[in-house]
């Protein structure tokens, strides 16, 4: 278990994250909401250059629920099939497709209620449309993002919801927009899963994390 990172401290991390890289975005490739809760869709447990590289061919042909409705499924799945569990998501997408049509004119809904009642999406993806698309200050915790606010200090929390709601009380406010940018790419760039790159960690000194790692091309 991890101690609770301190305010002042908090306030240092996300001020070095943000030096770092003041403007942070997803890596997901989209120009409208809706090409971002697609991707956003299709991402679960894949990569998201996997997603680029498919979205990449889908979204020239289908980038609208009217579109992606006329494309039909069977020919969806002709552009998602090198991505995990393209087949449910391929069903999700167009249910998704068709509640938007029958509810909201087509248009993505800024309203959390509204996005968790579509066909595969969740909490994680309703947060990130809503911060990536509308600038709500959500945090999306994914993977990542629960490994590394354990290892900061930002949370205990044993599920990905109580981790949201420590880092909604842990973060500073002025920083609560990009964190989960922050985070995520933290986590997937430096303070990876096996073995974290402690040794070129910008916050190193501040991390909860006790077994630190090494260079492993420094020699002692």
């Amino acid at each position: 278990m991890t101690t609770a990172l301190p305010l002042a401290l908090r306030h240092e991390l996300f001020r070095r994250f943000q030096a770092a890289n003041p403007h942070p975005a997803t890596e997901l490739n989209y120009t409208s909401p809706f090409e971002l809760l697609i991707a956003v869709m299709l991402s679960a447990q894949a990569t998201d250059i996997s997603v680029n590289k498919a979205t990449q061919q889908l979204f020239p042909v289908a980038n609208t629920p009217e579109k992606i409705l006329a494309l039909g499924e069977v020919r969806l799945i002709d552009y998602i099939k090198t991505i995990g569990l393209y087949r449910s998501k391929a069903k999700h997408i167009i249910g998704t497709c068709e509640r938007l049509l029958d509810l909201h004119q087509g248009q993505v809904p800024r309203q959390r209620e509204a996005l968790q009642q579509l066909p595969g999406v969740g909490r994680k993806t309703a947060n990130v449309v809503l911060n990536c698309a509308f600038g709500e200050p959500t945090i999306a915790v994914d993977t990542h993002i629960f490994r590394v606010a354990r290892r900061l200090g930002l949370s205990n929390g044993k599920t990905p919801d109580a981790v949201e709601q420590d880092l909604l009380k842990a973060v500073p406010a002025e920083y609560r927009q990009d964190c989960h940018h922050w985070i995520i790419l933290h986590g997937r760039y430096t303070c990876k899963a096996r073995t974290p790159e402690c040794w070129r960690c910008p916050v190193r000194d501040l991390c909860r994390y006790k077994p630190k790692t090494t260079d492993p091309g420094v020699t002692t």
